[in-house]
């Protein structure tokens, strides 16, 4: 995680999320395929019951399986939500365009199974936002691009679009993670959108009898949009990363 070829972005900072999820169950098994052959290791309660050995030939596939069981004696809920989940990799879908994520619940019968992938990327997570709302354009405005950053480039994807209610509707992320508190990303895209309209208001003469240019509570009315930056190493404020804090509101506002 430290250098820069093993990721080129990544939501993890440290590389210890999975052996959180190992120390925390009764049992977890793991498979990968790499380089042509299979390899397993089984743990319980974070601890190897045997070394890492290779089982058979994998050919050309590539990945990796974990299974998991939580540990009853640390854990008072063991019951996964299928709605939770199901909107967390509806997001992800979203926000990684063209990318397949299947989820399957085998404790029901039938069996439930649902399957995301958007081409259309997170213009299409907003008309999810938006349905059975009245919209003031049919389509929405996406706009993508890279900029140079503190760490390397930044990819920028925004889409945007109008309902007719007051309310407004932002959702921002880096790397993937809902950075639920905003960050520079957000700022960056608040001002650009602010001083974007009222230039162009402006210039076309719109705002003849307006004394005063709009205020980004003005622009944002009715507002639904979606930013989602992609940030080589971030820095995020506190371990829940709630807030990005990398120095990125001059890359987004271009």
């Amino acid at each position: 995680k430290f250098d820069s070829n093993s990721y080129k972005v990544s939501g993890g900072l440290h590389g210890v999320g999975v052996s959180c999820v190992n120390a925390l169950s009764e049992k977890l098994d793991l498979e990968i395929w790499r380089e042509g052959f299979t390899w397993q290791q089984e743990y319980a309660r974070g601890v190897p019951l045997k070394p890492l050995e290779r089982a058979g030939k994998a050919g050309r596939k590539t990945g990796t399986r974990i299974t998991f069981r939580p540990d009853p004696t640390i854990m008072e809920a063991m019951d996964f939500s299928y709605d939770t989940l199901s909107q967390r990799l509806r997001e992800l879908a979203f926000l990684n365009k063209g990318l397949k994520i299947t989820l399957t619940d085998e404790r029901v019968e039938p069996e439930k199974h649902t399957e995301f992938i958007y081409s259309g990327g997170i213009a299409e997570f907003i008309k999810h936002l938006n349905r059975g709302k009245a919209v003031l354009h049919e389509n929405p405005i996406y706009v993508e691009g890279e900029k140079p950053g503190p760490s390397g480039p930044v990819g920028i994807e925004i889409a945007l679009q109008y309902n007719d209610g007051y309310a407004e509707t932002l959702f921002s992320f880096a790397n993937n993670i809902n950075t639920v508190d905003g960050g520079t990303h957000l700022q960056g895209f608040r001002t650009a959108l602010t001083r974007t309209i009222n230039a162009f208001g402006q210039q076309s003469g719109l705002f003849k009898d307006v004394k005063e240019n709009l205020t980004g509570d003005d622009v944002r009315e009715g507002l639904t949009a979606v930013i989602s930056v992609k940030v080589p190493q971030p820095q995020f404020e506190g371990q829940t990363k709630g807030r990005l804090n990398s120095d990125i509101a001059g890359p987004v506002q271009q």
